[in-house]
């Protein structure tokens, strides 16, 4: 029995989807104006992993992610760059999805952009505003009025006296109170901008996706998803619109993944203190980064380090050096009875991926024994567990040989020219050009198991 962590109640609660054996989840995407970051990559790692484990469960999932493609950065980017906002955004696009890729998160079933939602935004604001939810202010911009939404605050716990005297608010004198929130700015010159029932503008954030989850889900849909830092003010308020626009409750299940923290701060664009994917892929196989981030819980802080990451590609590694040489038989892991069950049972509490990796290092050292002792129908049935339970997390998609040689880049024939020439000088007795031979192997940082009579070779 699933259970998972909803923001919105504060516990665990058990899933129980709108339509049995249909799931739909909306997941916020990026907002286009930069490479991804390590708290971009833990969002689509930790959503890629829920999708996977729903389905493999038997579930058939809908799952949204949208794509922020107008913003205030994006025009400021596109500004500095001297280019268009469109050929900055696809860009961009296109880099997020070379990252995502890389790091094995599987494409969302619609990707929707919030320039192709214009429309469907204008009819969510013109129903607010009939309602007497939002109004136009006397600078052309509309807002939505908070005090006539009953129940502000309920995700994030907050109260609006509270909210109102907090420092986060901004004051604006165009707003009737200065929590109301921006659904449509009035244009700006030298601002891209659409027409309106209001005049020229550009969507404020917060109603692009409620615009596009309608859209792509319905007005009531099971799972909505996101980072931490989204859950106020961006979350609370798609809640006031959706449920002000349509009259019944927008999400039953809010899940949000907790911060990417470098010395003890959140890892942000804004605080300049981040890392983007592409530099860490560089110094790391991206699958030992896909490995890091589920080494913690969701919801708990992940403490980015180099010496995490190496503990998660030096763990990483021992499981392939486990699948190396061996034909695994193709299994299904709901058959197993000895894993499988403590597979799901730390899987259906909450998604704990930590308590989940510790079960496949079990299965890992099952294998390892039955090798030690030649036995090759159980090596092949643990191995075939091992991908099975693997794939579930999006772990162990290559091959042994691809990741423990650094998947044949150029260097290969080089090392493999070496190795027989190691060997040769082997069977020559030429114990000296042997060791030279190793010895400048070692220096670039290649690993030699010599084993039955042949040399298999790995990068550290």
């Amino acid at each position: 029995m699933l259970k998972l962590y909803n923001t919105l109640t504060k516990q665990k609660d058990v899933f129980k989807p709108i339509e049995p054996g249909k799931v739909k989840m909306y997941v916020c995407g990026m907002t286009v104006y930069d490479l991804c970051h390590v708290g971009h990559a833990r969002v689509m790692v930790v959503f890629d992993v829920v999708t996977r484990y729903l389905r493999a469960s038997g579930y058939d999932v809908t799952y949204i992610r949208n794509i922020t493609d107008i913003d205030d950065k994006i025009i400021k980017r596109a500004a500095e760059n001297g280019e268009s906002i469109q050929q900055l955004t696809e860009r961009y696009i296109a880099e997020m999805h070379h990252d995502a890729e890389a790091l094995g998160v599987l494409p969302p079933d619609h990707e929707p952009r919030a320039t192709d939602a214009v429309d469907a935004m204008h009819r969510m604001i013109q129903t607010l505003i009939d309602k007497g939810l939002a109004y136009v202010a006397d600078n052309g911009d509309v807002y939505y009025d908070v005090s006539e939404f009953e129940g502000y605050g309920k995700l994030s716990g907050r109260h609006i006296d509270d909210l109102r005297a907090g420092e986060r608010v901004a004051v604006n004198e165009a707003k009737a109170d200065p929590l109301d929130f921006v659904l449509w700015k009035a244009a700006k010159p030298d601002e891209p901008s659409w027409d309106s029932p209001w005049g020229p503008g550009r969507p404020g954030w917060h109603i692009e996706c409620s615009a596009m989850s309608a859209d792509s889900l319905g007005h009531h849909f099971d799972i909505h998803g996101g980072g931490q830092d989204l859950q106020f003010p961006h979350h609370e308020n798609e809640i006031a619109q959706s449920e002000g626009a349509h009259g019944c409750q927008y999400v039953n299940y809010w899940m949000h993944n907790g911060f990417v923290r470098i010395d003890d701060e959140k890892m942000s664009k804004s605080l300049g203190n981040f890392f983007t994917v592409r530099e860490v892929i560089s110094q790391y196989p991206a699958e030992a980064v896909r490995y890091f981030i589920l080494s913690s819980h969701y919801r708990s802080p992940l403490n980015y380090a180099d010496d995490q990451l190496e503990q998660a590609k030096t763990a990483l590694t021992r499981f392939y050096h486990s699948l190396r040489g061996i034909e695994p038989t193709t299994i299904d892991w709901h058959t197993d009875t000895e894993f499988a069950p403590r597979f799901r049972e730390a899987m259906d509490d909450d998604f704990n991926t930590p308590l989940a990796l510790s079960v496949l290092a079990d299965v890992r050292q099952a294998l390892n024994k039955a090798r030690e002792l030649q036995d090759t129908a159980k090596s092949a049935h643990l191995a075939g567990l091992l991908l099975s339970l693997g794939e579930v997390l999006g772990l162990f998609s290559q091959s042994a040989d691809a990741f423990l040689t650094g998947g044949g880049d150029g260097a290969a024939a080089d090392i493999e020219l070496l190795i027989e020439q190691r060997n040769a000088a082997r069977a020559a007795k030429d114990w000296a050009k042997a060791d030279e031979i190793r010895d400048q192997l070692t220096a670039m940082d290649i690993v030699l198991e010599d084993a039955a009579g042949k040399t298999v070779w790995r990068k550290i």
